[in-house]
């Protein structure tokens, strides 16, 4: 390589970076003028990827708010959906399991003018909704299957979310959490799912109660949810990253 060539390759390198910088540089500030007009900044922020994080989750609000996930035919139903390992049931589960879920409760509170426990059958008797939709997994693998459940919208509106809030945290009975903005909440795809391919939904996909976010990757759609919190802050909530997920590494916002 030339004296020349080689100049030109380390200009453009720093120039390169430089404008990387910026871009990072910039993204922080939308994220921080869009806070300021309507709180479109992920709760996981901060940190070297923060910036991105931040201008990944207010574009597609700003730009995708109200995009549909993709919806199949039934002919391309997995015909084999693959299961991800769960940690063994808890005791509690298994008693709620030995009486068919009878016993099962959601709670929603929080933020709500009527706070509410609904049983399974309660939830069955809301308005039913199905989507044969993709569960896409970070490490690689998906399938396709019919879910079939009540919008959470619905819930919401029947318990009456306060003007203030702004997310809604779901909690597992086996300790996992995870949380929605509003948008996500109230779209019409995000479903409270107790069935799967024309029957209730099995144990290892997430029964009885699953909420399913086909929007997002697959670790947002909690398994075994039972208790839903409407708030107006994350700040309150583990470490205040919007869910257990960044703890490990991953994103809260999870936008497919």
């Amino acid at each position: 390589m030339n004296p020349l060539s080689r100049r030109k390759l380390i200009t453009g390198s720093i120039a390169a970076g430089v404008a990387g910088t910026a871009g990072l540089v910039a993204a922080s500030r939308i994220g921080r003028r869009y806070t300021l007009m309507g709180g479109l900044i992920a709760p996981d922020c901060r940190g070297p990827y923060g910036a991105g994080e931040t201008l990944t989750y207010a574009a597609q609000r700003l730009l995708g708010a109200h995009s549909l996930a993709r919806e199949f035919p039934r002919g391309m139903i997995s015909k084999a959906p693959f299961a991800n390992a769960v940690a063994p049931p808890k005791e509690e589960f298994k008693r709620h399991q030995a009486v068919g879920f009878s016993t099962w409760r959601l709670a929603v509170d929080g933020m709500v003018a009527h706070p509410v426990s609904l049983s399974l059958a309660d939830l069955r008797t809301l308005p039913v909704h199905s989507q044969i939709t993709e569960v896409a997994c970070e490490e690689g693998w998906s399938y396709v299957a019919e879910w079939i459940g009540t919008p959470l919208s619905g819930v919401l509106q029947e318990v009456g979310v306060l003007p203030q809030a702004r997310y809604v945290v779901y909690k597992s009975i086996d300790g996992v959490w995870d949380s929605l903005d509003m948008t996500e909440a109230m779209h019409p795809q995000t479903l409270l799912t107790m069935g799967m391919n024309d029957g209730d939904l099995p144990v290892g996909f997430g029964g009885p109660l699953r909420l399913r976010v086909p929007r997002q990757l697959g670790y947002k759609s909690a398994k075994f949810v039972n208790r839903m919190i409407v708030a107006d802050s994350l700040k309150g909530f583990g470490k205040g990253l919007g869910s257990i997920e960044p703890e490990y590494g991953y994103s809260w916002y999870a936008g497919i």
